[in-house]
């Protein structure tokens, strides 16, 4: 399959919007002097959201063009994002634990442990680490909560496009990315805010793509101004406040149609612009490890000072 231009450029940037963000809260907890006056310093939440839709966008599209040629295979699929997740996965988990419960206490450098090690272990090893971030398990630990979030998605969303037939993908996919959508904001489902099981984030890139391998996206891809002004709209969006929503339903609305349209114009409807550069392509493909192991790196030099 054809490789997309600026996507990964586009992970490496997200990867160090999500590096900013902990590096003033990581100073602050240790009495470091920091800096996080700018409103691009409290986007490290919003920058993995775009992780979601730039997942989805790819995974969805990768699975909507086999199954146009009758080719999509659940057990392949599933060993592709096993080679590529797991390793560094538990990596990160045996890991965090071995720092949190056994290295700190060797050094004599308080923690608190606020849960049972049996019940971390589990959580974390069967992808629910979203639900165990509520414990307050350290750094390390805790950014393994976007991982389990795409863990659970691809569970889910691979066995149920298989048995969707073709011809009804998209709209079946629509009917169950609004379902779900609405009924993340209501009230008496309040555990799927507080465990951020946010899959409509990943629903609303692959529909996006759908469209555009439907061919339904011409006027944004023929229209540059349209492309601008997605562009600087997600600009402001990471540089300001103005996209900052009371209600939780409208924030999440206007994030999914933004961040998606913006993965599809840098990709698809980018009017012959592209980031060649060598470097950033490269640091964007070793972005996931940049994530997974930037908080250990913040920790070490934390401590060195």
């Amino acid at each position: 399959m054809k490789i997309l231009p600026n996507l990964n450029p586009l992970r490496f940037l997200l990867a160090c919007l999500v590096i900013i963000f902990h590096v003033p809260q990581l100073s602050k907890n240790q009495g470091l002097p920091y800096f996080d006056a700018s409103p691009i310093f409290h986007k490290g939440v919003e920058a993995v959201y775009m992780f979601f839709v730039l997942s989805g966008f790819l995974i969805i599209r990768l699975i909507y063009l086999s199954k146009m040629k009758g080719s999509f295979s659940i057990k392949n699929f599933y060993f592709r994002r096993i080679l590529r997740i797991f390793p560094l996965y538990y990596l990160i988990v045996i890991f965090g634990f071995f720092f949190y419960n056994v290295l700190l206490p060797f050094l004599n450098i308080p923690f608190p442990i606020n849960y049972d090690l049996q019940t971390g272990i589990l959580m974390t090893v069967f992808f629910i680490p979203n639900i165990f971030i509520q414990y307050s398990p350290g750094g390390i630990l805790e950014v393994l909560w976007s991982i389990g979030i795409e863990e659970q998605f691809y569970i889910i969303i691979a066995p149920l496009l298989f048995f969707i037939r073709k011809n009804y993908l998209f709209k079946s996919l629509l009917i169950i990315s609004c379902c779900y959508f609405l009924i993340f904001h209501l009230d008496m489902f309040y555990l799927l805010k507080k465990y951020q099981f946010v899959y409509f984030y990943m629903l609303s890139g692959g529909l996006i793509a759908i469209l555009e391998e439907k061919n339904k996206l011409v006027l944004l891809k023929n229209n540059k101004y349209i492309s601008i002004i997605i562009v600087l709209c997600t600009i402001l969006y990471f540089t300001t406040n103005i996209f900052d929503f009371e209600s939780l339903f409208i924030s999440n609305l206007i994030t999914c149609l933004l961040f998606s349209l913006f993965i599809y114009t840098i990709s698809f409807a980018n009017h012959n612009f592209e980031i060649k550069n060598k470097l950033l392509n490269y640091l964007g493909k070793i972005s996931y490890g940049i994530y997974m192991y930037h908080v250990i790196a913040l920790n070490i030099v934390v401590f060195i000072f």
